[in-house]
């Protein structure tokens, strides 16, 4: 037998026992796991931008038993199981995927998205940007609705193009910054986020994780920062700015 279908047999029947004899497991619903999950997703990023190979095998175990969980949850109110889920899944992999399972022909993965998403609204009938979740962090909403949106033809023909647009925005928050319209200025601020995360798509740089790196470099020059100044017997909020800005630039120095 293959040894990734008994690997999965196991899960599923500790899966079974779990929900049948843990007093935690019996107790959990979707809604319960819900955040959990959330969470586990986050862990899974962070393990991915760190590179780290057997943190991402366990983070990747942790929200595969998440999904089990559900599946099993499922069956227990007879909406569905793993089998459905499997099944709905392999199947919609076969339609979306004409070019290796039918006789469509394509040059370039841009070509694979656009039939992707072309399939997509034909399924449920369904606008281009529906797929969207709701609940999706703005920043990786705002990436997925241009996806979205290049992929049945409406977007720029060139970076050049988008760059013009980041500096039009920009002159348009300043005109707001100086009027001191907050409602206006907030707006401006969300179109200037828009089109910079536009260019980025241009540049084939994912904003989300340049700006989660650009956060673990602040944290560690903050953290380096703040270490040699409490080594000194002195706290952050009794050192002037020259003097925070030392040991900032030093930490740099360090990791150059």
């Amino acid at each position: 037998m293959d040894e990734r279908l008994v690997a999965f047999e196991r899960l599923l029947n500790i899966m079974d026992d779990l929900r049948a004899k843990c007093p935690w497991d019996q107790k959990q619903t979707m809604e319960s796991l819900r955040h959990l999950t959330i969470e586990e997703t986050y862990e899974l990023s962070d393990a991915i931008l760190k590179g780290d190979k057997q943190e991402i095998k366990k983070e990747i175990g942790d929200i595969l038993l998440h999904l089990v969980f559900y599946s099993k949850i499922g069956s227990e109110t007879n909406d569905f199981n793993i089998t459905n889920v499997i099944n709905s899944l392999c199947d919609k992999m076969i339609y979306r995927h004409p070019h290796i399972y039918g006789d469509v022909k394509v040059d370039n993965a841009q070509q694979v998205t656009e039939n992707w998403e072309k399939l997509k609204q034909k399924e449920g009938n369904k606008g281009a940007l529906s797929g969207v979740p709701n609940s999706m962090p703005s920043l990786l909403k705002a990436l997925r609705i241009q996806d979205k949106a290049r992929a049945i033809g409406f977007d720029w023909e060139n970076k050049n193009q988008v760059w013009e647009k980041v500096q039009e925005e920009l002159q348009e928050l300043q005109v707001e910054v100086k009027k001191g319209h907050q409602e206006k200025l907030e707006q401006e601020f969300g179109d200037v986020f828009f089109a910079l995360i536009n260019y980025a798509r241009f540049l084939n740089v994912n904003p989300e994780d340049a700006l989660e790196k650009t956060n673990k470099k602040f944290i560690s020059r903050f953290n380096y920062m703040e270490k040699k100044i409490i080594s000194q017997g002195k706290a952050l909020a009794d050192c002037e700015l020259e003097e925070m800005d030392f040991f900032w630039n030093e930490a740099k120095t360090l990791e150059n």
